[in-house]
């Protein structure tokens, strides 16, 4: 659901501020291509579903249950798969969440992004902190233990003091599921350019690194396992379908700018391709309306590029990369051919950031936090091997 009522001061996603939606009309380009996908993909069985955005809140529940059902129509749906729906503070009514609680959802994201009305404005959101806590106690209360709350870090002039009560304030609210991502200064976006301009400071990276360290610290004390890079849980309330993406399962994008990872098995498919939806909602719909989807490019993987995605999305999680699944996607050379051998993974693991043992490939807490900085060595071992 590409549309938001306005644009956040951090936002590059592919997102749109218009005045009116045709909901009909998205809606059944919705229907259609996630049918035509489907039927491309022949896929038996689908175990989550994710409506992202924009601001799928601000989409009807009929909406919500007319993709579902062309889901459940095209493909297997068990009762018991996971399905989320992002949702801002602001389009997040207990009688709208009751309503999509129908629909078939039964998880919300919601992107609380701060709990200080300064910080809140700064980053261009409509939602004060209250209402912010109002749609937690809400939705909370309509999914218990499946309400998961997003917060940014590492916002211009923010101190780690302020950051450490945000955090306790968060644990005071959250449920069972938290997401804490660093900002990323984007080009081309309004916060980008005030700190560019000097209007705003920006955060050292020794400051970025106590932040994240101490919100680690925290949610650990507080029972949360450190599943992913940004991801914290407790009670087993895991997200099923981000773990999907991070363990290179095969997954369907819908609507525009979505991505896909799944092999075409009704054209006679073996291989894995990349497919990326339409951008802007108007040119995607027609080529929905005119072929059924709007698939704007589709890239075969070869087995080199599939193993580069598994590594690089394998390492964001705790578990790492297990040795059947590395085997599922390259039957001849194993991790340990690859990265048991002298080289880059030998030397990070002797410096204790990585581990290689009968479990699989992992990062310690260590190389977690400085993830992007080994994966360069590790893919060049892997490209060399």
């Amino acid at each position: 659901w590409p549309y938001c009522r306005k644009r956040c001061s951090y936002c590059n996603f592919n997102t749109y501020v218009v005045r009116a939606v045709d909901e009909a009309a998205v809606r059944a380009c919705l229907v259609r291509e996630a049918q035509t996908l489907l039927r491309l993909s022949q896929v038996y069985s689908v175990t989550s579903v994710f409506f992202g955005g924009g601001t799928p809140s601000l989409a009807s529940p009929g909406t919500v249950a007319a993709v579902l059902e062309a889901v459940a129509g095209a493909a297997h749906l068990p009762a018991a798969a996971e399905v989320t729906l992002e949702a801002n503070p602001s389009s997040a009514s207990t009688s709208g969440l009751a309503g999509f609680r129908a629909a078939g959802v039964n998880r919300l994201s919601i992107g609380v992004q701060s709990l200080d009305d300064a910080e809140l404005r700064m980053l261009g959101r409509e939602h004060t902190a209250a209402e912010a806590r109002q749609a937690v106690e809400a939705a909370r209360g309509l999914f218990p233990g499946r309400t998961s709350i997003d917060l940014l870090f590492g916002l211009p002039g923010q101190s780690r003091d302020a950051w450490a009560q945000q955090l306790e304030a968060a644990l005071r609210l959250c449920d069972d599921h938290i997401s804490l991502y660093q900002l990323t200064l984007e080009r081309g976006t309004a916060l980008a350019a005030q700190v560019r301009g000097g209007a705003l400071p920006a955060p050292s990276q020794d400051l970025l690194a106590d932040m994240y360290e101490t919100a680690r610290n925290v949610l650990v004390a507080a029972g949360f396992r450190h599943y992913e890079v940004s991801n914290f849980a407790r009670k087993g309330a895991l997200s099923t379908h981000n773990l999907s993406y991070w363990r290179a399962d095969e997954y369907i994008g819908v609507g525009p700018g979505a991505h896909g990872r799944f092999i075409l098995r009704s054209e006679g498919g073996c291989s894995r391709e990349a497919r990326v939806q339409t951008l802007e909602p108007i040119t995607w719909m027609q080529e929905v309306q005119s072929q059924g989807h709007g698939t704007r490019s589709r890239v075969v993987l070869n087995p080199l590029e599939q193993l580069e995605e598994l590594l690089t999305l394998g390492l964001r999680t705790d578990e790492g990369i297990t040795h059947e699944r590395w085997e599922h996607f390259s039957p001849q050379l194993s991790l340990q051919d690859v990265f048991g051998e002298p080289g880059e993974a030998r030397a990070l693991q002797q410096e204790g950031w990585l581990v290689l043992d009968s479990g699989g490939l992992r990062c310690t807490w260590a190389g977690l936090a400085v993830l992007d900085s080994l994966l360069p060595d590790l893919l060049w071992q892997l490209q060399r091997a």
